[in-house]
């Protein structure tokens, strides 16, 4: 292809046959022309040998690889890897069912799209790029995905504005690049919730706690439920389904108490074993007694870079023990992780050093992970960033 040329540094192609997607810019020796940042450029070997095809970024991250072979990044590219994405999520019993119209359609590195991310609500998708080079194939992309989903997508709203690099100064404005909807309701295993995609966090909702939250439901049965950090409440309806006596959500957002009570309304309206608090996380588990029986801890990232880790780690410790010291005897914690660079030993250690602090004795029951349709690809380890433990507490 008549890409410009970058050429790595002796030996640094190790890491690309083992197909890792990521070039670093202190792997390159030479880059032939000028490339734009999200221009589309050809990697060789110090000996002129192709490796890789991929978008160009000014960073520590300098090529994102979009294909091991010499081949056109173009429309048809776009259509082919939307397709195999589609068609992986209808495999997994996710896309195409009755009860269900949201789930995560491409998953960056994980569908072999580094920089990409799109969630389908009902007939809506929201992209984000997380690349220039994704940001500058928008519209193309935009297309492929209507030619590949038919019907089942009638809007693309773009939501990039501060998941771009902002050094790049590219003025992404958040909207509608096709069509245009204000129906903002979708489905999840058969619970309704709005999503907002204007300007929630993510794309709108966290797809991601989709099963996390279907195994919340077969133990909330006759308990006490405190879900703290719990953004649009997710986990909120899904334990009132399962039964629950009582449901208290928490979070420090005003805004994200209006949007849990507007879910729970949709699913069980006028239900008074639910309500809601606009509090500070530690404030409130300082403050509580011992009536909960179930407690779910989802907070934001911690750390969104090593540099953050020690502090991120101290937070999760602080944050379990106090749970751990105020559950009652025979109740489940469901602790969660959502740090890329927090380790899944990382949080393991925070969160058995809590329940050593408490002195109590705690079990794993189940160790969680992001769903099948946030995939890890086995080449980019770094993609597996949600981790999760279900705990009994004695």
């Amino acid at each position: 292809m008549n890409y410009k040329k970058v050429y790595l540094k002796p030996g640094k192609e190790e890491s690309l046959k083992r197909f890792h997607p990521w070039i670093f810019s202190g792997a390159i020796h030479h880059i032939e022309g000028e490339p734009e940042e999200g221009e589309v450029v050809s990697v060789y070997t110090s000996k002129k040998e192709f490796v890789a095809v991929g978008h160009f970024q000014v960073g520590s991250i300098a090529v994102r690889v979009l294909s091991f072979h010499d081949e056109a990044i173009d429309y048809a590219f776009w259509r082919r890897k939307l397709q195999t994405a589609y068609d992986l999520r209808r495999a997994i019993g996710i896309a195409g069912r009755a009860d269900n119209n949201t789930y995560r359609l491409v998953h960056g590195e994980g569908d072999n799209l580094p920089g990409l991310v799109v969630d389908i609500y009902a007939n809506t998708a929201v992209m984000q790029a997380h690349s220039v080079g994704m940001h500058v194939s928008r519209m193309a992309i935009a297309d492929a995905l209507s030619d590949v989903m038919g019907d089942v997508v009638r809007n693309v709203y773009y939501k990039s504005e501060t998941t771009l690099p902002y050094k790049a100064e590219l003025e992404a404005e958040n909207g509608f690049i096709k069509g245009g909807s204000t129906d903002n309701v979708a489905m999840e295993y058969g619970l309704k919730f709005h999503v907002d995609w204007l300007k929630g966090q993510k794309t709108g909702f966290f797809v991601d706690q989709r099963e996390n939250r279907a195994l919340l439901e077969r133990y909330a049965k006759g308990r006490n439920v405190l879900n703290m950090f719990c953004y649009t409440g997710g986990f909120s309806f899904y334990a009132m389904r399962g039964g629950a006596n009582l449901v208290h959500s928490v979070d420090s957002s005003a805004k994200a108490i209006d949007l849990t009570n507007e879910n729970v309304a949709l699913n069980f309206p006028d239900d008074s074993r639910h309500e809601a608090f606009a509090e500070d996380a530690f404030k409130y588990l300082d403050r509580m007694g011992d009536q909960y029986d179930l407690i779910i801890l989802d907070p934001p990232a911690f750390a969104k870079h090593k540099d953050a880790l020690r502090n991120a780690l101290q937070g999760y410790r602080k944050l379990n023990a106090k749970a751990f010291e105020k559950i009652r005897p025979g109740g489940i914690l469901f602790t969660f992780s959502c740090s890329q660079v927090v380790t899944k030993d990382n949080f393991r250690t925070a969160v058995f050093t809590a329940a050593a602090m408490s002195g109590r004795s705690v079990r794993i029951l189940h160790q969680l992970t992001q769903p099948a349709d946030h995939p890890v690809n086995i080449y980019h380890p770094e993609g597996e960033y949600l981790k999760g433990l279900v705990l009994y507490v004695e």
